[in-house]
């Protein structure tokens, strides 16, 4: 993007993406001011009470902010005024590589393990996006040979008209955010903005994904044996015919994993990455917070689990799949978003006890009943926690792996999962 000095230019939302816009904005001397819709902003330089009232040459729009229904951006929209999002904004300032990672469920881990795979190559790497670093705070520290490995959530995509990676990789599709998008159908419309005339790397055991573009281009991952792409063969994770690494070496639980390691390797091969180099990041690797962390036994010689970013009904599912023969004690709940659970429910999984708790707690429990089982509701998840600690023995596993939004309870999913760590582990509370 060019010719930004003097401009005028509104920033939406004061979130770390909206601060990051900001600086990278007036950085490039742009005339910056921003809007919130939060009261506790008001009082802030450049903080524009009216921003409709004023013209803007662009607005810069954070992903925390809900695109449908909002007025403001419909006002200059229709005012032809340029709308950006702050992925959009980042992205035009990067130089060298992009890599984009996407999808319903295992984000973050992907994006974590590639940006641990081109470190451990010697690459100039910055690891940012959904993962926590906005774009924009990274892009002008870019250059020529060093690659952006960036989460992108739907948030960030839903305004997006420019983001375009050199490799895109689209992890899997399913129900979540609806009351966000307002429909499925608008959900993954939204995700697969992603996909442009570059390199996709695909799920080829996802419906949903694995017809989303034909093309030469195409790399598939699949956990059965392929003739091209990344698959599993006797215990192992090949690229083509050539094995990377075999099954014993890798820490992470479950075939949710597995998948994401495979995206990871796509990435990696095709950025001449060595497979030893690939090998050992991966032998190397620990799952980020938050996901199937296994925080370590109870005093009754429970394993706890924290599963907190599983935050809709698949990511859950791919939990207990990845946990399957095990008998779990399993807490859902928190903020619904608008999502049905009866599906989930008549699958039938075998568990221990069902805990459910939080906003949608009352709701869970119900829709658990018509289908079998015995749930116990609370009104907190802390309250779950020691009803879950009370509960649970040896060999068990106590997992927690909400299905929902912390928001209700928490300012975010790591909030509650630091949160459920602690009351887990304490004798008294």
């Amino acid at each position: 993007m060019k010719g930004l000095e003097g401009k005028r230019v509104l920033v939406y939302g004061m979130g770390t993406s909206g601060q990051a816009a900001c600086k990278l904005l007036h950085d490039k001397g742009a005339c910056v001011s921003f809007y919130d819709d939060e009261e506790r902003f008001s009082g802030f330089f450049s903080c524009e009470k009216n921003p409709t009232s004023k013209n803007y040459d662009l607005v810069v729009v954070s992903p925390g902010i809900k695109v449908i229904g909002n007025e403001i951006i419909s006002h200059f929209l229709l005012n032809k005024t340029l709308v950006i999002s702050e992925l959009d904004l980042g992205f035009q300032f990067c130089k060298g590589k992009i890599v984009g990672i996407t999808g319903t469920n295992g984000k973050t881990t992907t994006t974590a393990l590639v940006g641990e795979i081109l470190k451990e190559a010697g690459i100039k790497t910055f690891v940012c996006g959904n993962i926590g670093l906005p774009i924009s705070s990274i892009a002008l520290e870019t250059s020529k040979d060093s690659v952006v490995v960036c989460e992108v959530s739907n948030f960030q995509l839903e305004l997006s008209q420019k983001f375009s990676a050199d490799i895109s990789v689209l992890l899997n599709l399913a129900p979540d955010h609806i009351d966000r998008h307002g429909s499925y159908e608008e959900y993954k419309r939204v995700k697969k903005k992603i996909i442009n005339k570059n390199t996709l790397i695909l799920n080829l055991d996802d419906d949903e994904v694995k017809g989303v573009r034909i093309s030469k281009k195409n790399i598939y991952f699949s956990l059965r044996p392929l003739k091209k792409g990344i698959y599993l063969k006797n215990n192992a994770i090949f690229y083509n015919r050539t094995r990377i690494i075999p099954l014993s070496e890798i820490s992470l639980v479950g075939d949710k994993n597995l998948l994401n390691i495979m995206a990871a390797v796509g990435v990696a091969m095709r950025l001449k990455v060595k497979p030893k180099v690939i090998r050992s990041a991966i032998s190397k690797f620990q799952p980020p917070k938050h996901r199937l962390q296994s925080l370590g036994k109870l005093a009754s010689g429970a394993l706890v689990i924290d599963d907190s970013k599983a935050t809709n009904i698949s990511s859950v599912e791919m939990a207990l799949e990845s946990l399957q023969g095990r008998e779990i004690l399993l807490l859902m709940g928190g903020q619904n978003k608008n999502c049905d659970f009866e599906p989930f429910f008549a699958k039938g999984y075998s568990l221990s006890k069902l805990i459910c708790f939080g906003q949608a707690g009352k709701y869970l429990a119900s829709c658990a009943k018509r289908h079998g089982y015995n749930p116990e509701v609370f009104t907190t998840m802390k309250e779950a926690a020691i009803f879950a600690r009370c509960e649970a023995g040896m060999g068990q596993i106590v997992l927690l792996s909400p299905a929902c939004a912390s928001f209700d309870e928490f300012a975010s999913y790591a909030v509650r999962g630091e949160v459920f760590k602690e009351v887990i582990f304490e004798e008294e509370i």
